[in-house]
Order: structure tokens, then sequence, then C-alpha cells
């Protein structure tokens, strides 16, 4: 029998990127009788790099690939070729490390409803080989808002604080390295809020988060990376705001005094419609062009302009476009 991993065998050296994959490649083999496609490519040579102590996000759509990564990291799934390190350790030459490195917050409830949830944490615990002496349960439980729930069972408690009960799981080895794989999934928006917060100060303590989710606000609001993949590959990976910049369109919505006939000749440059017998609405690129100059062109066609409102481009924005795609002639991949 192999000797319980130690959460002393994690290395004290802290390296320059918590996660990495270097053409990481994962093929399911299709079942017989499935059509006459035998495989399927869910990643296809997949590289990137989430720097220590980032707040990243890792996005895309249904089968992109993006559980099949964090299977992989996890153990879960055995890739098919490439290289993959958590917290600089080989998943394959260093996997005990490797797995001492990272906690992961499943998408689902996957609790014994018939333990506490401090009972929970400290099997949790057990499992990694935490001795008893270093365990914390009640620091822990503090830390995601369970402190009251400590002693009641997991059944008694609602979705939401089902959640927050899985992030301290994955917390109870101190890892440095946290996968959040859809955490907020159901959860109503007072439990969201209270477990970013919580996240956030993890951050800002030092623990390295991947965020997997759809709510894409979540992630242009709390992430400082983003990659984004489709079809198994990388199509982008950037600091957030860059990758925002890089689409480099805003909106402006203008209400004048009277009906408009036709449109502002000074506009013709930029994309523009009527939505409503006296709106405007232009989309223009930033980089080329101001606001001033367009309001310009409007007053200046004799118009009166009584209301005016900007968009600017968000993360969802950047998404669709680098998403929206001809489909994989292949059928798609397993997430």
């Amino acid at each position: 029998m192999t000797a319980s991993p130690s959460i002393d065998s994690v290395p004290v050296e802290q390296p320059s990127f918590a996660v990495e994959t270097e053409d990481l490649r994962k093929v399911y083999a299709r079942a017989e009788g499935a059509g006459p496609r035998q495989s399927v490519e869910a990643l296809k040579g997949l590289s990137l790099a989430v720097p220590r102590g980032s707040f990243f996000a890792l996005l895309g759509p249904n089968g992109a690939g993006k559980s099949t990564m964090i299977n992989i990291l996890a153990g879960l799934v055995t890739k098919t070729s490439g290289r993959a390190w958590v917290w600089g350790n080989d998943i394959d030459h260093d996997m005990r490390a490797a797995r001492l490195s990272l906690g992961v917050v499943p998408q689902e409830l996957n609790l014994d409803p018939f333990f506490t949830p401090r009972e929970l944490l400290n099997v949790q615990a057990g499992l990694y080989g935490v001795p008893v002496p270093q365990r914390r349960p009640n620091e822990i439980l503090a830390a995601v808002g369970l402190a009251d729930k400590a002693d009641a069972y997991a059944r008694s408690l609602s979705g939401g604080m089902r959640r927050r009960l899985l992030v301290a799981k994955a917390m109870i080895h101190s890892p440095p390295v946290l996968i959040l794989d859809e955490p907020t999934a159901g959860v109503d928006v007072e439990l969201r809020r209270q477990l970013w917060e919580s996240m956030r100060g993890l951050n800002a303590r030092g623990t390295t988060i991947l965020l997997t989710t759809h709510y894409l606000e979540e992630a242009q609001t709390l992430c400082d990376r983003v990659a984004i993949i489709n079809h198994g590959e990388l199509v982008a990976l950037d600091e957030t705001e860059a990758l925002l910049a890089r689409l480099d369109s805003k909106e402006m919505l203008i209400t004048v005094e009277d009906d408009l006939t036709s449109m502002p000749p000074g506009l013709d440059e930029f994309r523009c419609d009527m939505p409503a017998p006296r709106q405007l609405r232009i989309a223009y690129p930033p980089s080329r062009a101001h606001s001033g100059q367009i309001i310009a062109a409007v007053q200046e066609a004799g118009h009166v302009i009584t209301n005016l409102s900007t968009k600017e481009a968000v993360l969802e924005d950047v998404f669709l476009r680098l998403t929206a795609k001809t489909p994989d002639p292949e059928g798609g991949a397993p997430q």
C-alpha cells in the first residue's frame, strides 16, 4: 500500500505560473455504434499559462474542452499527449505534489448528506494526509460564511450553502491553486455576492484562482486575465482590459427632438441605424473617433439632442465574436 500523501511534500519554492499546459491533447474514443466517427478530439494542442496569484478566467461555450482540461489537471482524466504542471509540479512525474497543490470546486453538489460540515472537512483533510494538529475546519468554515452551520447535517443546508461547503472542502489542505468550475450555477444573487467576496479575499491572500463560468459579467468584474477556448483550441489569452480593448467598439444612443427623415451626413463612416423615429444608434471605434465628433455631426445636421447614452464593449461581445464561428465539422467534443 502506498503511503498517504503529506501536506509537507508541496514545494516551498513558488513558481512563476500556477498552472501551465503545453500542447495538451485529449482524444475520447467513440463507443461502438455511435456513428461513423470513432473518436472525439476534446483538446487540440492547448498551451496556456496561469500566472501565480492571478484571478484567471477560462471561458468557452459548452463542449469547448474546459472541463476536460480541469479533469486532466485533477487526475480524473488521462491526457492523450502533451504536458501539464500545477504549481511547478508535472502532473505525471510529480503527481502527488501536483494533487496537493490543487483544490477543485466541481459543478456537481457531491456532498454526503449525513455528515456535518466540520466532519466532512476533517474527512477530506484525512484523505489529503493533513495531520490533525494542522487541520483548520473551523477557520475555513468561517472564511466561507458557514461557521454557524459547522454541526448541522449537510442535507439541511441550502443550495448556496452547499456550494460554499464545496469551496471549503477544496481549501482544507491549503492548496495554492483553486479551480472553481461553474461555482455560482443555481446560486441566488446574495449568495453569489458572498461567495465572490470570499474568493476575492482568498486571492488577495495569495491563492491563485482559475474560474470557469457562463456568467461573463462575473469574469469581467473579478478576473485580471482571460483565456477563451473553442473546439479544444485557444482563441484568446490576455489581460481582461486588453481583451476588451481589442474589440475597439463603443455604442452611442442619441435621442433628438424631432423625427428623423434620414441619417446625418457626417456619420457615414460609422455603423448607424434608427431604432426609433427620434433615435440614432451609432457604433464607432474609440481608438479612431470620439463622442464629440459624433455629437457635432448630429447638431450640424440641425437636430436638437434631448438624451444621450453610451455603452462600452463588454466581455460578452469579445466572447461571441471569437466563438461565433462555423460549427466543428466533427460535431464538437465533450466539455
